[in-house]
């Protein structure tokens, strides 16, 4: 049946552990990971709870899928309600430790409580026990990490932990797995420090074998991966070049978020992107990327590994860093070089290595420091604030110092933790800040592609790329080609995504299958898993399904359709150079269109038809 059907609940406050039965119901009509763990948060937590109060619930989770033989799956996700937001946060990742807790024989982990110590989850298979931290509490990801593998004495155990910065409070910590894989957005390693529980440790050797159909899934994936070798994107681009084959592409079309998105070009793009990681250094003659790599099960192996020039100002007397480590994706390349101006490799490099050491996410962390940048240029800032840094746009100094900062939640670190919304509104210029729902953008200008404006508006986790990638088609033309500059069409293939995106994160699998795959390649592969029939048009409805739950959790929270919007500055302020030059992001029009084919009211809320036709 694919699942386990086991859930493992840990309650930190009294220390108990038990095993209960999956809820099948739950399991049909939410499939796994994103959806169902939604299910059982929404069922468990009072949305208007604090986030970080006792109250509030953690939930790890993996997918159906997870820890079987189909390409790329080894996800997992963190649900959660988000410190960052205040809404339903779900932060997807992968490497090895969704199929490792799969394999112990686990579906899902739910923690409740807070405990009175600092404490870490040891697993192995059926055998369970919260174990003191004191030891790793206090340490970065990477140093406890060594110290649990240590004590333990097992190469194979896989480890979720967060760092530094979680303890200290940062509002948008990961959990950072495998040293540098991260359910990296909305605060979820906030939650889970603010619980006291600093690692979760898994051991499995039970393996997964209760597939519906063996021989037929096997079918189905081995149809799946000759699919992803043979597109361009899957079998080509990403292996090669990892997402930063997107970087020159974007920027060229005008859609490069540059200097807190004032600008939508980045100049020096080019010494930043996928192209320049394979460049031999003019210094020791080598290039930043090391490798690529793939997490558990994946065919497509689009992840980086780095190393950074010995003679770099930033590890020139840090031997500690001269190791190969993950390296720069687009996102975080965008973010800790694009949006501050800093075209300096190696500096950016630097930065990703702090931020999987401590567990930061690097698009929060980067707009952040640019919403910083922009303020200290215009006075509202200051050297006294800022304990003597200069925060200039493109300063490669500045940006590394601040990453040293806001990895140990020291000085202006702490400032920068409370992520750019809150920033911004302290230092009284709350327009200044990038963000939806108190989210930080992602890598894409809504004004040069106008469906992601509206994908990053509705959003049900603040502003994300991955909830609705209509970059897909407008941009890459996938599965068919938009025009990125219009309006129309876009609720309807805004929808679609979000739809499609919300089946296939609960199903265990990597949503960058999508760029060769539809939902027809995957039903099958679920189908011939799990009990019961699934297809294609099934899938979708279970993705409608997950979408609505999540908002009427938003909704419950106190969000209203009002924070379904675009900051001012992307609705007012024209793209300034490329095919958008002179546009902005038109979210007002396409948003009652899209409400109308959601099937919700004028103002966003869910109808009691749509209620009653999904289930919910």
């Amino acid at each position: 049946m694919a699942w386990t059907g086991n859930v493992l609940r840990v309650n930190l406050t009294n220390g108990s552990i038990k095993s209960e039965p999956l809820n099948k119901q739950w399991a049909r009509d939410y499939l796994g990971q994103r959806g169902l763990a939604t299910k059982y948060l929404v069922e468990e937590v009072d949305p208007a709870v604090d986030a970080l109060s006792p109250e509030n619930k953690l939930i790890m989770v993996t997918g159906p899928l997870t820890g079987t033989m189909a390409s790329t799956g080894g996800r997992y996700s963190v649900v959660t309600k988000s410190p960052l937001t205040g809404a339903v946060a779900c932060s997807n990742s992968g490497g090895y430790i969704g199929a490792e807790l799969k394999m112990a024989g686990w579906d899902m982990v739910i923690f409740e409580g807070r405990s009175e110590k600092p404490v870490y989850l040891h697993i192995e298979n059926e055998d369970a026990r919260l174990l003191p931290a004191d030891e790793i509490w206090g340490k970065s990801v990477w140093e406890a990490d060594g110290i649990l593998h240590r004590r333990h004495q097992d190469p194979d155990m896989r480890i979720s932990c967060v760092g530094r910065a979680a303890e200290a409070g940062n509002l948008y910590a990961a959990i950072v797995n495998d040293l540098h894989r991260a359910a990296g957005r909305s605060g979820v390693g906030t939650v889970m420090a603010s619980k006291h529980l600093k690692a979760v440790a898994v051991r499995g050797s039970r393996g997964v074998g209760n597939i519906k159909d063996p021989m037929r899934f096997m079918q189905a994936t081995e149809a799946g991966k000759k699919v992803l070798a043979e597109n361009a994107v899957t079998g080509g681009g990403l292996p090669q070049y990892g997402t930063q084959v997107l970087m020159n592409v974007i920027n060229e079309m005008g859609a490069m978020p540059t200097r807190n998105m004032r600008e939508v070009q980045f100049e020096s793009a080019h010494r930043i992107s996928g192209e320049a990681m394979h460049e031999p250094r003019e210094s020791d003659g080598k290039p930043n990327l090391t490798t690529n790599a793939a997490c558990f099960a994946c065919t497509i192996a689009c992840g980086r590994i780095s190393t950074i020039d010995q003679g770099h100002y930033t590890v020139k007397n840090k031997p500690e860093y001269w190791h190969a480590s993950g390296g720069l994706e687009y996102e975080a390349a965008w973010a800790l070089g694009s949006d501050t101006g800093v075209d300096d490799i190696d500096a950016l490099t630097y930065g990703m290595f702090l931020c999987n050491e401590d567990g930061i996410d690097p698009i929060s962390f980067g707009a952040t420091v640019a919403a910083a940048m922009e303020l200290y240029e215009l006075g509202a800032i200051t050297k006294d604030d800022t304990g003597g840094l200069v925060l200039t746009f493109g300063s490669a100094e500045a940006l590394t110092t601040c990453a040293e900062l806001t990895a140990r939640g020291e000085g202006f670190g702490k400032e920068l933790g409370l992520g750019s919304k809150r920033l911004c509104e302290k230092y009284g210029h709350p327009d200044l800040s990038m963000t939806v729902k108190g989210q930080e953008f992602p890598a894409y200008d809504p004004r040069g592609i106008q469906g992601m404006g509206l994908a990053y508006a509705t959003s049900n986790r603040g502003a994300c790329h991955l909830r609705g990638y209509t970059v897909s088609s407008e941009v890459l033309g996938i599965p068919e080609k938009t025009d990125p500059l219009v309006t129309e069409g876009k609720p309807e293939l805004v929808k679609a995504f979000q739809d499609a995106t919300a089946a296939v994160d609960s199903s265990g699998l990597c949503v960058f299958t999508t760029f060769a795959w539809t939902l027809d390649d995957i039903a099958p592969q679920i189908d011939a898993a799990c009990e019961g029939e699934w297809s294609s048009e099934y899938l979708l409805q279970v993705g409608e399904r997950i979408w609505n739950l999540e908002r009427d959790f938003n909704l419950r929270a106190g969000l209203t359709g009002k924070d379904d919007t675009l900051p001012k500055r992307l609705r007012k302020d024209a793209a300034n150079v490329g095919p958008a030059q002179g546009m902005v992001n038109d979210v007002e029009a396409m948003m009652p269109r899209y409400y109308a084919i959601r099937g919700w009211t004028e103002d966003g809320r869910i109808t009691d038809e749509t209620r009653q036709r999904l289930g919910l």
